[in-house]
């Protein structure tokens, strides 16, 4: 459990990179990645791909993780992601739950409110 705990922090930790790549290899080579308002996205090309769009606009983020806790393979990560982006900055609370697998991650849902995140890129 605490080392899926240490990647889950490095994990939360390499966003300030904004390097896509480096943040799809976290995932599984069929991991999945699923933002709840939107559909989720499966295998560690998409992944890939999904997060170099989405933080196409990004110019900083730092994501300051308030409590995080393991069961067996499963983390569950609660933090605040602080953002700024072109369009504008966002302090944005989430709540991450990663199944783990061998070191990696198999699936991660992340929760959070869209209309939060919407509002501060107007």
């Amino acid at each position: 459990m605490s080392d899926n705990i240490q990647i889950i922090r490095n994990f939360i930790d390499d966003w300030s990179t904004l390097d896509a790549a480096r943040l799809a290899d976290y995932f599984t080579e069929d991991g999945c990645y699923h933002n709840m308002p939107v559909e989720p996205v499966s295998g560690k090309e998409n992944v890939a791909g999904f997060i170099a769009g989405f933080i196409s606009n990004w110019k900083a983020t730092q994501w300051d993780l308030l409590n995080i806790a393991a069961s067996g393979d499963v983390v569950i990560a609660e933090r605040v992601d602080r953002t700024q982006t072109s369009n504008g900055d966002v302090d944005l609370p989430c709540v991450g739950v990663f199944e783990m697998e061998n070191g990696k991650i198999k699936v991660w849902r992340d929760y959070f409110d869209m209309n939060t995140f919407m509002s501060a890129m107007q």
